[in-house]
């Protein structure tokens, strides 16, 4: 994917804010990009005030950058970074700017693209900017992301908060402020709705290539356990049809067996875009749903768009916006104190019934 020319500033910032001056042709070495390329980078930062410029070299200002991206009446800045604008993070940036904009306060976006070697740059960019507190949904996939790249969020100068995003126990990051769901408890409504209508364990389709994914996944376990359901936990893991279609026909094959040779009756799927597909592939393989399989999908995007219009668990993904803007506005309004507690918000998702679990 193309880098954008806000994303390419922030890397600029970040290395000078870093090294406190560097030249313009050990930038672009840096950057990977031409001279000129720098150059009018340069020009354009040094306009805004985020960089010093003297004799085909750029500095850090000394008493820092301006804050060119203040808010109108004066309010804060926040400084907003996400993994994705679109999808599920669509809806929280939405609640975000809802939130910010009833505060008097003004949101600056940066997009990570799921690559989270560019968080810090992203973060550092905002900082230069002006931003007074961040909002960061970490663009982790596992916990091998946050320990390779999560450590610099512990030693921010601003007030933070995380989105949607639980660091390991005990980790330094563990101590920010966070607006989670709680996916443990959507899981649990979904597992106990279908075993509520009749069913058997049911099965779970989940792929395992996001903190959300992963969280679903191990909701699952925890649920089967509070239920008392003796059966062993029947996990289908797949990837999405757009990323490995091999995979995907793998897992719908595996669907079709456990129900039409292992009595499966009904399942989860993570996310709704899978379980459409998952359902359009059933159907072409004879397994009709609802009647044959009850399905439920995770995330609620997408799930009543379905030709059979899917009940979905609908994490609070406006709230979590609208929450974690609140808690931030809040921060950045007190006066610091050492014996204010941190905060660990969990908002539980809600379960749309739909007819895909309607026989």
């Amino acid at each position: 994917m193309r880098e954008s020319a806000a994303e390419r500033h922030d890397r600029l910032l970040a290395l000078v804010r870093e090294r406190g001056s560097a030249r313009v042709s050990d930038l672009a070495g840096q950057l990977g990009v031409s001279p000129v390329t720098v150059r009018r980078d340069v020009e354009t930062l040094a306009e805004r005030g985020l960089l010093d410029r003297v004799h085909g070299s750029v500095s850090w200002p000394e008493n820092g950058p301006a804050a060119t991206a203040s808010a109108p009446g004066g309010g804060p800045v926040i400084g907003l970074i996400a993994p994705s604008a679109t999808y599920y993070f669509a809806e929280v940036i939405r609640g975000a700017h809802e939130a910010a904009a009833r505060a008097g306060a003004r949101l600056v976006l940066r997009i990570s693209d799921y690559r989270p070697e560019e968080d810090k740059a992203r973060a550092e960019g905002l900082l230069a900017a002006g931003a007074d507190g961040l909002l960061i949904a970490p663009a982790w996939r596992g916990a091998e992301d946050q320990a390779a790249y999560g450590d610099w969020m512990a030693q921010l100068p601003v007030p933070a908060v995380l989105l949607e995003r639980t660091p390991a126990p005990g980790s330094p990051l563990d101590d920010l402020d966070r607006v989670c769901s709680d996916h443990r408890h959507g899981v649990l409504l979904a597992v106990r709705h279908l075993v509520g209508l009749g069913h058997g364990t049911p099965l779970l389709v989940a792929r395992a290539d996001s903190p959300t994914a992963l969280a679903v996944r191990s909701g699952y376990e925890e649920a089967l356990v509070t239920l008392g359901l003796a059966d062993a936990p029947a996990m289908i893991g797949t990837s999405g049809p757009e990323v490995d279609p091999a995979r995907f026909e793998e897992a719908m094959q595996e669907v079709r067996t456990a129900v039409t040779e292992g009595g499966v009756t009904a399942a989860l799927v993570h996310n709704d875009v899978d379980a459409i597909h998952l359902v359009q592939r059933l159907s072409e393989l004879g397994v009709r749903v609802p009647e044959d399989l009850a399905v439920i999908a995770y995330d609620d995007e997408v799930a009543a768009l379905g030709d059979t219009p899917l009940t979905a668990v609908a994490p609070p993904k406006r709230q979590i916006g609208r929450y974690a803007t609140e808690l931030l506005v809040s921060r950045l309004g007190s006066v610091q104190d050492d014996d204010e507690p941190g905060q660990h918000l969990a908002l539980l998702p809600r379960l749309r019934v739909r007819a895909s679990t309607t026989r």
